[in-house]
């Protein structure tokens, strides 16, 4: 009785096809609903309308809004922390499925590659599955394909849930291993320009790496601090937009915003100029850092020694007071003491 039912209630589902779709593409008849308020964001965020409103045909297995707020549990995120994810575009190309996938046209165990490239697999022992949602609606028409409704978000395996730190100075913050960083944007006044929208590439030196060039120079992380050519030094670590490790090619170079240009040596493991990348992909929302064994000296850089500071004696009042007082007595002496008479 109870397979009798599921076998019934499938046939509805199947049967049950919206009279509006037909006459509307995907993207519409998602806009057009109030349960793919989130859908539609995402595609938004994601800037992957313009494509599934394209000619297609396209099979689209659609979340509804309960299925991203249940996702959203799971995971212990905002709906804005999800649209903000670095894979947003990732997880909703694994619900599309290139052709016109009618229900008629699924069988118990087949699977399909999705735009992700990863593949679905389609259940049909128990009502209709793909992978572990379940098909709520299906067969709503567009003119360039078909939705079928599901009730959970489909996650593909490369998905990582990750939540970025809000920009690459939060990330040099909560790692003692850019002490000597953080106090040299500090007293360069570099740490709001970093905290901008960005995106930034940093190249960040480690403590032991600030060591290494202290020892160098032979002059003590105050010295350093001190120098006029600081911010010089440190723009020279920041690439404007987003470089990630696999962007790097053997042999490339990128302008930094000290002015001067940095060149990519990938001949053994990833190195920058002569200083060798110990830890990439540090991902935050304003940009990336790629963690560096030696600081980069830009030619542009000069060291100057501190001068010594030569003090000049008081010309206050006290002091004239007392050279008026000289002289006043000695032309008192001179007009006093008799003058020898001239024989």
């Amino acid at each position: 009785m109870k397979k009798t039912l599921s076998i019934i209630l499938t046939l509805v589902m199947i049967f049950s096809i919206p009279a509006f779709g037909a006459e509307q593409d995907i993207v519409e008849i998602a806009v057009g609903s109030e349960d793919f308020t989130v859908l539609v964001a995402a595609l938004q965020k994601a800037e992957l309308v313009g494509a599934l409103q394209g000619e297609g045909p396209f099979t689209v297995f659609a979340p509804t809004d309960a299925a991203f707020v249940k996702l959203l549990g799971e995971l212990g995120i905002t709906a804005q922390q999800l649209l903000d994810h670095p894979q947003l575009s990732e997880v909703l190309l694994y619900h599309v499925v290139s052709g016109k996938v009618m229900s008629t046209d699924l069988s118990n165990g087949m699977t399909a590659p999705t735009l992700n490239g990863e593949s679905i697999t389609v259940d049909l022992t128990d009502g209709v599955k793909i992978n572990q949602s379940n098909v709520v609606t299906a067969d709503i028409e567009a003119t360039n394909g078909v939705i079928h409704v599901i009730d959970t978000v489909l996650v593909p395996a490369g998905f990582k849930l990750e939540v970025l730190p809000e920009t690459v100075v939060d990330i040099a913050l909560s790692n003692d291993d850019f002490s000597i960083l953080v106090a040299a944007l500090q007293k360069a006044e570099l740490v709001g320009a970093l905290q901008g929208e960005g995106p930034f590439t940093v190249f960040a030196p480690t403590n032991e790496a600030f060591a290494k060039l202290l020892t160098a120079l032979d002059i003590t992380a105050e010295d350093l601090l001190s120098q006029p050519d600081l911010a010089k030094v440190l723009l020279y670590h920041v690439v404007s937009g987003k470089v990630m490790s696999t962007d790097l090619a053997d042999g490339m170079t990128a302008p930094t915003l000290n002015g001067e240009t940095i060149k990519f040596d990938l001949t053994s493991g990833v190195k920058v100029n002569t200083s060798s990348v110990v830890l990439a992909d540090l991902e935050a929302e304003n940009g990336v850092i790629h963690v560096i064994d030696t600081v980069l000296v830009p030619a542009n850089f000069t060291y100057r020694a501190a001068e010594e500071q030569v003090e000049i004696p008081a010309t206050g009042v006290s002091g004239l007071n007392i050279l008026i007082a000289l002289s006043i007595i000695s032309l008192l002496g001179y007009i006093l003491v008799p003058k020898k008479q001239l024989q």
